[in-house]
């Protein structure tokens, strides 16, 4: 999809460098919210090769928030991680069977397909623009805006001006060059071959294996459509055409695919790395995805990351751009989301070390400890139960600061639930929509304010929904709780401000409903 034959605009709300599937998510939370965003990429059609495979019950939600279906392209539900070594057999696993907050806690995709259907869904809004064919080649900021310079295919430079630009060009991105925030420091550089076979409807294993084999450590999975995917680990002098000729190919595959029987969709080496930006923010231009973040695979978090960040930020710049809020709010977005894309690099570095030791020796004595550890029930948790990753939990943002260990808090996700609105069934995100919401849990949040405060309140975007078992009068929109993963997180009647992106940014016992608001207009003001 590209519209190359429009006019490129002269000035814009937001620009947005980069059409891959992060930034297509953040020009769908955009067009949402209202804002009029160029998006820009070198190429002009979805690139047909998977790379990014796993999805996490998180990215599931933020896609549901950008208004995909679950059906807007195909996924396979895995319900179990299996760590496997030759020396000491199976030493570790993780239980992703069930779901959290309404979606699968593990999937896997084929990268294209979710690709072709973000933008089409980013296509239905008239405030979103898109034109394929543009590099940037340089951009200059000022007080009130960013001035980028374009160049088309036939050599052209057009300038845009844009009240912010985003960067979401990949980890070789040219915006994080521009603003001086390139990695440094070591990275964690490892040569890895993909290879992705098809055709293996009824013959694909039906969960994820990591065969931790110290001699060629090779992550393995399936895929929908009849895919499945292997990741080989280089040795020391194997180069590129050697591991990607169809000879090394076949050898490798052997134990799972007759040579004859084989059909390679992609074979590639790539280099996994493990780096984040000091800073994903300078001035009006803010970097997201591998722009600002680079994760080795090895915890499926790299899309997950950029994800996160594009629900963090596009509300924020919609409600700067639109008035609601000060910009000093914008700052909170790398305030947020560094730390934890941080903790989401670390694990995946500790991962990659479980995955890889260097010598039998390592293999067997981290592999043997890990499987002597799983008789200790409370670490076997720990786990299986991926309590391990990270919490995403912001220590300081555009929230107000909490101590309360139990239930969830202050910037934190609200937990989603099944609930029945109007008669119909639906999860309670939809009913969330694209408001600053104030949910009563067990009470109508308007009984607890004045004419006056309601309308302050929805002057700042703001909106009102009861969850309860039966309604309490006036005139809020009202949800039945249908599954008990709401109710049963407070104590009613509680009040909770719910951001756009999901987020608890403040929450008191209803009878505080006066200085909850206060609290959450101070913080909107910074």
């Amino acid at each position: 999809m590209h519209n190359n034959n429009k006019q490129l605009p002269c000035s814009i709300d937001v620009l947005v460098i980069g059409n891959g599937p992060v930034g297509a998510t953040l020009a769908a939370l955009l067009g949402r919210y209202g804002v009029n965003a160029l998006v820009v990429d070198k190429v002009h059609d979805v690139l047909l090769m998977p790379r990014a495979i796993a999805l996490d019950n998180e990215a599931l939600r933020i896609l549901q928030l950008a208004g995909l279906a679950e059906d807007a392209f195909d996924t396979l539900t895995i319900g179990q991680v299996k760590m496997h070594c030759p020396l000491v057999g199976q030493f570790g696993q993780a239980n992703t069977r069930g779901r959290i907050d309404g979606h699968p806690k593990l999937v896997t995709f084929y990268q294209p397909d979710l690709e072709q259907a973000m933008r089409k869904q980013a296509a239905h809004y008239a405030n979103v623009q898109f034109q394929g064919g543009l590099t940037l080649r340089d951009l200059v900021q000022d007080g009130t805006g960013v001035s980028a310079s374009l160049e088309d295919d036939s050599g052209q430079v057009h300038q845009v001006r844009a009240a912010y630009l985003v960067g979401a060009d990949g980890a070789s991105s040219k915006v994080r060059t521009l603003i001086g925030q390139d990695f440094e420091g070591q990275s964690y550089a490892e040569d890895w071959l993909i290879v992705d076979a098809g055709s293996r409807h009824g013959q694909a294993i039906d969960h994820v294996e990591f065969l931790c084999d110290h001699r060629r450590p090779t992550p393995h999975m399936p895929a929908p459509g009849g895919r499945e995917r292997w990741e080989f680990m280089l040795q020391r002098g194997e180069t590129r055409a050697e591991m990607e000729s169809d000879e090394r190919i076949s050898q490798l595959l052997q134990p799972w695919i007759p040579a004859g029987q084989l059909h390679i969709e992609r074979k590639a080496v790539y280099r996994f790395h493990a780096r984040c930006c000091d800073s994903f923010q300078k001035g009006r231009v803010f970097l997201i995805g591998d722009a600002a973040h680079i994760t080795p695979p090895f915890v499926g978090q790299g899309l997950v990351a950029g994800l996160r960040d594009a629900a963090n930020l596009a509300w924020k710049l919609s409600w700067v751009l639109q008035g609601r809020a000060s910009q000093a709010i914008l700052d909170t977005y790398d305030e947020e989301r560094r730390p934890h894309a941080r903790e989401m690099i670390a694990l995946a570095k500790l991962m990659g070390r479980l995955v890889m030791p260097g010598n039998a020796w390592a293999a067997a004595t981290i592999h043997g400890l890990m499987k002597a550890l799983r008789l200790i029930p409370a670490a076997r948790r720990h786990f299986e139960d991926l309590d391990i990753k990270p919490k995403n939990r912001f220590k300081r943002g555009l929230f107000t600061p909490d101590k309360r260990r139990k239930g969830p808090a202050n910037g934190a996700l609200f937990p989603q639930g099944w609930v029945r609105h109007q008669g119909r069934v639906c999860l309670s995100d939809d009913l969330l929509g694209d408001r600053l919401q104030l949910v009563g849990l067990g009470t109508n949040p308007r009984s607890w304010l004045d004419t006056h405060q309601q309308q302050q309140w929805e002057a700042m975007g703001g909106g009102f929904l009861q969850i309860g078992l039966e309604r309490s009068g006036g005139a809020a929109e009202f949800a039945e709780e249908l599954d008990g993963n709401l109710l049963g997180a407070w104590a009613a009647p509680t009040l909770a401000v719910v951001r756009p992106d999901r987020i608890i940014m403040h929450q008191a016992p209803a009878h505080r409903a006066d200085d909850l608001l206060q609290r959450c207009q101070a913080l909107l003001r910074a």
